[in-house]
C-alpha cells in the first residue's frame, strides 16, 4: 500500500477541516491501495486522526502493505513547474496541531462529504450493496459475470477542482512543493470498494469484458446548478444535443474546467467547496445484458406476406410479416426488450422464397435469458414452424455478431436463382423462346426501378444474368428459370420498367412481356451452417 507521509499532513488536515470524507482524502493524497479504501469509514477516520497526532519529523505509514495494480488518475489542471508551487518568502512552516486534527475528525464524522457528496460514504455500505443486488436478482437475468458502471452528477468535477485549488493554495502558503501526481478518480475508488461486495452478494466475478452490466445513476438536486457558471465562462463547451436532456453533461463540464482560468473559476465558486445538507440520490439501478444473435434460414410460402411490417403513412397494410412471425417467439423465449431483423436481401410481398430459404439474423436487445442448448433451439424452431403455414425456418442457431458479416458479404457477392411465370401479348411458339437458353452472362443496365425510387437513390446498376432456362406452357405463357447476380431486379428484367432496364425479356422477344409470378428458388450464401435434422 502507498503510505501517507509527512508531505501529506497539510492536505489531510485541510480536507478534514473543510468536510471531506476519509476516502476522498486518500484520493487527494494519491493513495493507490485498493484494500485501504475498503476499510470501514470509521476506521479510516481513526487512522487519519492517529496520523495527524504522530510526530511531524517521522513518516507515519498506515498499515497493510498490499501490491495493487496501477490505478487510473484524473488530471485536475495542467501544471507547470515554477515559483507558484514553492514559497520563496522564507515563511515558517506551520502545521495544524493534533488537537485541531481530533476536532476535525469528530466534525467530519457526521458530515456529507463536500467533494463526493456522500458517494464514498453511505453508498459504500453493505445495506446499499444489498439493495443493488436485490434489484439485479429481481430482474431475472442470466449472467456468469458482471461489469459495474456508475453515472455521477457532473457537479462533482466542479467540487473536485475547487477542493484541489484549496490544497494547492494551502501547500503554497506553507512553502511546500506540490506533488505532480494526479488524484485517484472517484469512479475507480468507488469500484474498488463496491466490486468485491457485489461479487460476493451476486456469486459471480466482476469482469471488465462482461456483457452483463449493472449501473447505478446518482444525482444531487441540491447542487445541480453549481455547473451553470461554466456555461457563461465557456459557452462553446455546452451545445444542445437531441439525445441529451441537459447541456451540462459530465464531459462538457470537464472540457469547460480544462479551459477556464483559475482566477475566473475562483470568482464564481467557493474554495474549498461547502458541505451539502443532503446525500446524493441513487436515482436508479439499471441492468443490461449484451445482445444475443440468432440466425437461420426462412422459407416464405405466401404471396401476401411482406418481409417486414408494411406500414404506409402510419397505416398498416397487412396484418403480419416474416420478421414478426419469427421474432415474436424469440422475443418471448429470450425475454428481450427489442430486436433488429436483417437478412441476405429481401423479396417482394408477392414473391415466395423456396428451396433452402433465405439467410436471416435477429439481434435480441437486452435479453434476460441467454443460455440455450441445441435441443432447446430445435424446440424453438419447431414452435415457430407450428405457428404459421406462411413461413418455415431451418438451421436456427446462436451466432456471434462477427459471424453476421458473412451474411451481408454474400448479399452482394453471391448468386440467386429465380423462377418466373411470364406472359406475352403476342402468341409464342417453343422455338420463339428457345434461344434464351443459349444466352450466358447477359449484361444489364438497370436504372433504379420506379417502384422503389421513393426509398432508393437514383442510379444505373450493372448486373449479370448468368444463365436462363425456358419452359414453354402455352401461346402466351412460359416459365423462365434464371441464375443471376445478387441485387438484380427480376421483375424489371422481364417487363423493362418503361425502358429503364436494358435489355429485357420484352426487347429480346420483340413483344410486350410481363411477370405474373416470381419465386426465389435459392440464395447461394453458405451461411449459417446447416444443422442436422
Amino acid at each position: 500500500m502507498s503510505s501517507l507521509t509527512e508531505k501529506d499532513r497539510p492536505i489531510v488536515q485541510l480536507l478534514l477541516n473543510t468536510g471531506t470524507c476519509p476516502r476522498c482524502i486518500l484520493r487527494f493524497c494519491c493513495v493507490g491501495s485498493q484494500m485501504l479504501y475498503r476499510h470501514p469509514h470509521k476506521d479510516l477516520l481513526k487512522d487519519l486522526q492517529e496520523f495527524l497526532k504522530s510526530s511531524q519529523e517521522e513518516e507515519a505509514p498506515v498499515s497493510l502493505e498490499v501490491a495493487d495494480p496501477p490505478c487510473k488518475r484524473i488530471r485536475l489542471e495542467h501544471r507547470e513547474e515554477g515559483a507558484d508551487d514553492v514559497n520563496h518568502n522564507g515563511a515558517m512552516l506551520q502545521l495544524p496541531s493534533a488537537e485541531d486534527g481530533s476536532a476535525a475528525t469528530e466534525s467530519s464524522a457526521g458530515r456529507v462529504c463536500n467533494v463526493c457528496l456522500g458517494i464514498l460514504q453511505e453508498f459504500c455500505e453493505a445495506d446499499f450493496v444489498k439493495k443493488v443486488c436485490q434489484k439485479v436478482n429481481s430482474a431475472d437475468y442470466q449472467f456468469t459475470s458482471f461489469v459495474f458502471s456508475v453515472s455521477l452528477p457532473p457537479q462533482l468535477s466542479v467540487r473536485e477542482r475547487a477542493a484541489w485549488l484549496g490544497v494547492k493554495q494551502q501547500m503554497r502558503n506553507l512553502g511546500l512543493p506540490l506533488a505532480k501526481d494526479d488524484i485517484v478518480q472517484l469512479k475507480e475508488a468507488y469500484k474498488w470498494i463496491i466490486h468485491p461486495q457485489l461479487s460476493e452478494e451476486l456469486g459471480v466475478p466482476a469482469d471488465g469484458k462482461s456483457l452483463f452490466e449493472v449501473s447505478v445513476v446518482f444525482a444531487h438536486p441540491e447542487t445541480e446548478e453549481e455547473c451553470h457558471f461554466l456555461a457563461t465562462a465557456c459557452p462553446d463547451c455546452f451545445k444542445p444535443a437531441k439525445n441529451k436532456q441537459s447541456v451540462f453533461t459530465r464531459m462538457a463540464v470537464i472540457k469547460a474546467l480544462e479551459k477556464i482560468k483559475e482566477e475566473d473559476f475562483l470568482k464564481h465558486f467557493p474554495c474549498p467547496p461547502s458541505s451539502p445538507k443532503n446525500l446524493c440520490d441513487a436515482l436508479e439501478v439499471q441492468c443490461n445484458n449484451g445482445a444475443v444473435f440468432v440466425a437461420g434460414r426462412y422459407n416464405k410460402y405466401s404471396r401476401n406476406l411482406p418481409q417486414t411490417p408494411w406500414i404506409i403513412d402510419g397505416e398498416r397494410k397487412l396484418e403480419s410479416s416474416v420478421e414478426e412471425l419469427i421474432s415474436e417467439h424469440l422475443m418471448a423465449e429470450f425475454k428481450a426488450d427489442s430486436f433488429n431483423f436483417s437478412s441476405s436481401g429481401r423479396e417482394d410481398v408477392d414473391v415466395r422464397t423456396l428451396g433452402n430459404g433465405r439467410p436471416f439474423a435477429i439481434e435480441l436487445v437486452n435479453p434476460r435469458r441467454i443460455h440455450f442448448t441445441a435441443e432447446e433451439m430445435r424446440r424453438l424452431q419447431q414452435a415457430i414452424n407450428d405457428s404459421s403455414d406462411k413461413i418455415q425456418v431451418r438451421d436456427l442457431q446462436l451466432v456471434t455478431r462477427e459471424a453476421i458479416s458473412r451474411m451481408k458479404e454474400g448479399e452482394e457477392e453471391k448468386t440467386k436463382t429465380y423462377s418466373a411465370l411470364i406472359w406475352t401479348d403476342k402468341a409464342i411458339q417453343r422455338e420463339d423462346i428457345a434461344f434464351l437458353d443459349d444466352i450466358k452472362e447477359l449484361k444489364l443496365e438497370q436504372k433504379t426501378p420506379l417502384r422503389v425510387l421513393h426509398r432508393r437513390p437514383l442510379a444505373v446498376r450493372c448486373r449479370l444474368i448468368h444463365t436462363m432456362k425456358s419452359e414453354y406452357i402455352d401461346e402466351h405463357h412460359f416459365r423462365l428459370r434464371l441464375k443471376t447476380q445478387a441485387g438484380t431486379y427480376i421483375k424489371e428484367f422481364v417487363h423493362g420498367d418503361f425502358g429503364r432496364t436494358k435489355p429485357n425479356i420484352g426487347s429480346l422477344l420483340n413483344r410486350t412481356a410481363d411477370i405474373l409470378e416470381l419465386d426465389v428458388e435459392s440464395v447461394d450464401v453458405d451461411w449459417p451452417p446447416s444443422l442436422a435434422d
